[in-house]
């Protein structure tokens, strides 16, 4: 348990972060697209030397720079606020989470910054081979200013390579490339950057569809819009394989998160997967409250063969995950709370017996932190020692459930989009569809809805752990006062929606001006 903790602190430092993260991601998707976007119609002008691909590049490129200015401003609030709001989990992993995000500011953002002013302002003054390099070379650097802060992350949902140290309290990386490439890092970059790649095409699509139903730019409007619903139906394919990887790692490593997902209290071996459901209240369980899935439709053994790769497999719902299954093996997690208190009290025990000078007590106190079985017994389990009782344990979830099957339906649906709009612009067929031109220009904000979706249901999901299972959120805040916290999310929220407010009008400002003459 955590002693002296404000809860309302930690409900604000997370009202705060999830705030700044909520508006930041906002305009990263965006940029991770479009930057591939606007690659692949400069490479169309430089192969094929037709002046209107310019004009087409420029124009979005335009839209692309408003985007990402805004998107660097939050992005650099984000990190501040991991040691002023989160200076306990700082301590805690800085040297690993440290790594990555001196890595994306050392080489990424380097890239980004040195090649975009090319990009910008190169057109009439380096070759169009090197000026086509430098867009690349953005749009890559973009991409792996991702990368680094999703290591990161990922490191946070499954914690490898790295070791205890007991005498500093913290964690210290001990093999960067099992860090760099664990499977949820990998399966997270490529999920999290289709994801981008996806809004994107929809965004250019939206605004195509705009100029078609206003009779402009014809032309422009239509070449804009195979080119993105291409390139968003394969990345898109992509996004659906990648997370069907993502299920299963999930269902693996943070099964709480999994079966909150679907809303399943109780196992069960070939478990079905919900096409739709809502979720009502129902009594409460052991002082936990519960939800029952109503007017549900299931695809039967799906859940099953997505957490296992086996139709008739056991998924372990809720109640078994907290209050334990000896049949299937699964821990109680008053159990878990007991082992890493145990953790948590040889790590005091063995401080105050070096500050007492008693050095035979500490060298063996101290070797426990390097014996394999006590670390995979005990240590394994040092987060649940601050928790107050079991069912902390379980997240929101409503709000995980809901945002998961939003994320997954509307992913379908602009899977679908994007294949119709492909059929309609190859057979010239789309002038005279403004029911779907309308609809399109309606699915940009449902693209950003479902990328929100998508990070709720990863870092709300996940919920005590800010390192799963070795950090909750109660341990890991600042030793300051809540008010402060208070006045600066008043704050940040007043400048993120007018920095919002601002990025909407200057777009719509530069989509209704449209590509200049002769692509000056």
């Amino acid at each position: 348990m955590v002693e002296n903790i404000d809860l309302s602190l930690v409900d604000w430092s997370r009202g705060q972060f999830a705030l700044t993260a909520i508006y930041h991601w906002i305009f990263v998707p965006l940029t991770l697209g479009l930057s591939f976007i606007l690659a692949i119609m400069e490479t169309i002008y430089v192969r094929t030397g037709r002046e209107e691909w310019k004009r087409i590049t420029k124009f979005w490129m335009t839209l692309f720079g408003v985007n990402f200015a805004i998107g660097v401003a939050t992005g650099i609030i984000l990190e501040f606020e991991f040691g002023t709001n989160w200076s306990n989990y700082s301590w805690f992993v800085g040297d690993i989470f440290g790594a990555p995000l001196a890595i994306e500011g050392i080489m990424a953002f380097f890239l980004e910054s040195t090649f975009i002013a090319v990009m910008f302002f190169g057109w009439n003054k380096v070759g169009k081979k090197f000026h086509l390099t430098s867009t690349w070379l953005v749009a890559i650097g973009a991409n792996l200013s991702a990368l680094w802060i999703l290591v990161a992350n990922a490191w946070m949902q499954y914690p490898v390579g790295t070791q205890f140290n007991p005498d500093l309290a913290r964690n210290e990386m001990m093999n960067f490339w099992d860090v760099f490439l664990s499977p949820v890092a990998v399966n997270k970059f490529i999920h999290t950057i289709t994801s981008g790649f996806v809004l994107g095409s929809l965004f250019v699509v939206g605004v195509s569809s705009w100029f078609l139903l206003k009779k402009r730019e014809s032309g422009m409007a239509k070449k804009s819009i195979l080119v993105a619903s291409i390139f968003g139906l394969v990345s898109g394919l992509m996004l659906v394989y990648s997370g069907d990887g993502s299920a299963r790692l999930i269902a693996r490593i943070q099964p709480v998160k999994f079966a909150s997902l679907e809303g399943l209290y109780k196992g069960r071996e070939g478990a079905g997967l919900l096409a739709f459901g809502i979720l009502i209240p129902a009594k409460e369980t052991s002082g936990r409250k519960i939800h029952e899935v109503k007017l549900k439709l299931e695809i039967p053994n799906l859940l099953s063969y997505m957490a296992t790769g086996s139709w008739k497999a056991y998924v372990p719902g809720i109640h078994d995950l907290i209050d334990g299954n000896a049949e299937r093996g699964i821990m109680p997690a008053q159990e878990k709370m007991k082992r890493g208190l145990v953790a948590r009290e040889t790590l005091a025990a063995m401080k105050e017996s070096r500050d007492k000078g008693d050095t035979a007590a500490y060298q063996a106190l101290k070797a426990k932190f390097y014996d394999k079985d006590f670390m995979e017994n005990y240590f394994s389990y040092f987060g649940y020692s601050f928790l107050n009782e079991p069912g902390s344990l379980v997240p929101n979830v409503p709000l995980t459930f809901y945002s998961f099957h939003l994320m997954v339906g509307l992913g379908f649906y602009f899977l679908l989009l994007f294949f119709v709009f492909i059929v309609l612009v190859w057979f010239n067929k789309l002038d005279n569809k403004r029911i779907l031109l309308w609809l399109a220009v309606f699915t940009i904000p449902l693209a950003y809805v479902a990328s929100e979706a998508g990070w709720i249901v990863a870092e709300l999901g996940r919920q005590p752990w800010v390192v799963q299972d070795l950090l909750p959120t109660v341990a890991a805040v600042s030793h300051i006062n809540a008010s402060s916290v208070q006045v600066t999310f008043l704050l940040f929220a007043f400048i993120f929606t007018g920095l919002l407010i601002a990025e909407i009008g200057i777009m719509i400002k530069q989509i209704k001006i449209g590509p200049k003459e002769g692509g000056k």
